[in-house]
């Protein structure tokens, strides 16, 4: 791609940043209004709960897909497509008038956040110049963490004001300005004839959705259905790893499944999202619980952790620019696993500091972690695959935040009900939650440290 001016360049990237925000705020802003719309409709938490799950399961099911297809027949079509969908779902969303017609519009809306979150790291890689790949990585960091902080008080505030169909009627001003926005800056597109890999991609998001199904499924029980679905995801990936090694022209390139360190920055990226979600599925419980925080407190607590991410996403992504990938990779790791092990020993007679202070340095290590591994990722990809290695990476992370919630939650509950435990109970489980976070992160750090061994950054 040729090089923007550096005044079109900004604009680009404000354009993208509006993007990632609003794909970010789309999963976030909904969950506060789950009470509202059971009310709303008339309906159990389990049905109005798929106005969450169908966004996340359109994004994690067809985030490759998009990104290839992408790669294939133009960036900036596909991106315009995929904000003009979500602006459009948007106001669907809001003029709902049945709890089905919702869901519906909300998997429409996940389709378009799905291609916004593929496209705009791939487009921001080409945009930036080559030493401040980092800095660009760290900016869309920090408004993916703008946008999940917001969404949680953004929509109480929403719904007190007009109801929950502003809820989703606030994306459609904020998602015209970014297509108007993207439609003037983005480069014209550079098509690479290929054929698009159709059994491929149905292998992959039949497989994709089996798993996220099968991890969100039984509302915190495992059973024999959930079992089904493992079953039926490890078949599609055998399936489709045969697909792609047959094929003509692989939804993921070959190349790519070899690499050992792609596979690697995958793999870490994966097992510090399932932490990072330790803190939003175990911290109301233990706050709340151990602490005996009113939800009022016990908000403003959490929101710790993102605003953290979003002040330090851009100078996070400046110290990788000066000091390389492996090295600030290694550091957010250590700070992540010092946070965690600090959490595991620390007792619940510190307070809030107790909790706090440990939270503050992992979400410090994991903006640290995350600038550096996604410079790595896109900085080494080449140009007609940049789309399905972004589409890839946030798949790592959208697996990550869903094995946690299952996973994590899980480990948390062992031998007590968390709703309903003591409080000694509850400090325990939250103790025995990051130790096993600790082991991850320490897996993470070894992977890590064998894949870089040799390689240059």
């Amino acid at each position: 791609m040729k090089p923007q001016p550096c005044a079109q360049r900004r604009w680009t990237l404000a354009a993208l940043s509006l993007s990632m925000l609003l794909s970010s705020l789309g999963t976030s802003i909904a969950n506060v209004g789950l009470p509202t719309l059971a009310l709303a409709f008339g309906a159990t938490f389990g049905q109005v709960q798929w106005v969450v799950l169908a966004y996340l399961l359109a994004i994690t099911t067809l985030i490759v897909s998009v990104g290839r297809l992408g790669d294939l027949t133009g960036r900036r079509r596909l991106l315009l497509a995929g904000i003009g969908l979500f602006t459009v779902a948007s106001a669907l969303c809001g003029m709902a008038g049945a709890l089905p017609w919702l869901i519906a519009a909300r998997a429409l809306q996940g389709l378009g956040a799905a291609v916004m979150m593929a496209l705009t790291m791939s487009f921001a890689t080409e945009a930036a110049p080559k030493a401040g790949t980092g800095s660009v990585m760290g900016l869309l960091g920090t408004m993916s963490a703008i946008g999940t902080a917001l969404g949680p008080s953004l929509g109480g505030v929403l719904i007190a004001a007009a109801g929950w169909r502003a809820l989703f009627f606030v994306s459609v001003p904020l998602g015209g300005a970014a297509l108007m926005l993207a439609y003037r800056t983005l480069p014209a597109d550079v098509r690479r004839p290929a054929a698009f890999d159709h059994v491929g991609t149905l292998l992959l998001a039949l497989t994709l959705g089996a798993y996220a199904l099968a991890m969100t499924a039984g509302s915190g029980s495992f059973g024999a259905v959930n079992l089904g679905l493992l079953l039926a995801a490890a078949v599609g990936t055998g399936l489709f790893v045969l697909a792609e090694a047959r094929g003509e022209s692989p939804l993921i390139p070959l190349a790519l499944l070899r690499d050992r360190l792609f596979g690697a920055r995958l793999g870490t990226t994966t097992l510090v999202s399932t932490v990072m979600m330790a803190t939003l599925v175990v911290g109301p419980f233990y706050l709340a619980r151990a602490l005996g925080l009113a939800p009022a407190a016990i908000g403003l607590v959490l929101s710790a952790g993102p605003l953290v991410a979003a002040l330090c996403g851009m100078p996070a992504g400046r110290i990788v620019d000066r000091a390389g990938t492996p090295g600030v990779t290694f550091a957010g790791l250590m700070l992540m696993l010092a946070g965690s092990v600090a959490l595991a020993l620390l007792p619940a007679s510190m307070g809030v500091p107790g909790y706090l202070a440990p939270l503050v340095v992992i979400t410090i290590g994991y903006a640290l972690f995350q600038a550096a591994n996604n410079t790595a990722l896109m900085a080494n990809a080449g140009a007609d695959q940049r789309g399905v290695v972004s589409g890839m990476l946030n798949l790592a992370r959208n697996l990550g935040l869903i094995t946690g919630a299952s996973l994590m939650g899980a480990v948390f509950a062992f031998g007590s009900a968390a709703a309903t435990a003591a409080p000694d109970a509850v400090a325990a489980g939250m103790r025995r939650t990051f130790a096993f976070g600790a082991m991850l992160l320490a897996a993470a750090l070894i992977i890590a440290w064998r894949s870089d061994r040799g390689r240059k950054p």
